[in-house]
């Protein structure tokens, strides 16, 4: 709930610039490129705004980076136990993982690093923020929330998210996960096969085996 307090804020308020008002760069994606493009726009003095429909932070913070590093720390920190015993004849207990820990870790980590990409992170920072989904209504005009933003130039940063390969036969009969709530898991599973070669699928085998 914290995590989400920060990057989902239940009950926050979109400004409502005046009328006339031309914002001098709108981001749409409250990820990494988002972020990034409306802050340092807002502390070189120019008129910012950021738009975000889902969680601030993108995949970074939510299913990328930061989860999956943690993962990799206590999993590099369970290797190193086990090559202690197997080439450097130290004979230390083998490692009885406490998954549910490893993963509480990892959501207190994310926690903790929320408020640098919070909603009022960038609003301190004179970002205005508003939280829905933008649709374009004109070259230099957007919607969001029925409210008409003007802007000279627009930054859309919305990032990816994972997709479901049509082309496995019987894929839809078993619970498969995706970087989206696999770092919602409680219990470690038995056996994972991992769909995929790009940066997160890598540190997903790496941490999971």
């Amino acid at each position: 709930m914290q995590l989400l307090d920060l990057v989902a804020p239940r009950n926050w308020k979109d400004p409502t610039p005046d009328k006339d008002f031309v914002y001098d760069l709108i981001a749409i994606g409250a990820g990494a490129g988002g972020l990034v493009s409306s802050k340092q726009s807002a502390r070189r003095g120019y008129r910012s705004a950021l738009v975000e429909k889902h969680l601030a932070g993108g995949d970074c913070l939510n299913t990328g980076c930061v989860p999956s590093k943690s993962l990799l720390c206590s999993a590099k920190m369970i290797r190193e136990i086990m090559n202690a015993r197997e080439k450097l004849g130290v004979l230390v207990p083998l490692p009885n993982v406490d998954f549910v820990k490893v993963m509480r870790r990892m959501r207190v980590l994310r926690a903790e690093i929320a408020p640098a990409d919070s909603f009022a992170g960038a609003q301190a920072l004179g970002v205005d923020v508003f939280h829905g989904e933008a649709k374009f209504v004109g070259p230099h005009a957007l919607q969001v929330g029925g409210k008409t933003l003007s802007f000279r130039k627009c930054v859309i940063a919305t990032g990816a998210r994972p997709v479901v390969p049509n082309g496995i036969i019987g894929l839809e009969s078993v619970p498969y996960l995706t970087s989206s709530n696999i770092f919602n898991l409680s219990v470690l599973p038995e056996r994972l096969i991992i769909v995929g070669g790009g940066n997160i699928a890598c540190e997903l085998g790496q941490a999971f085996a």
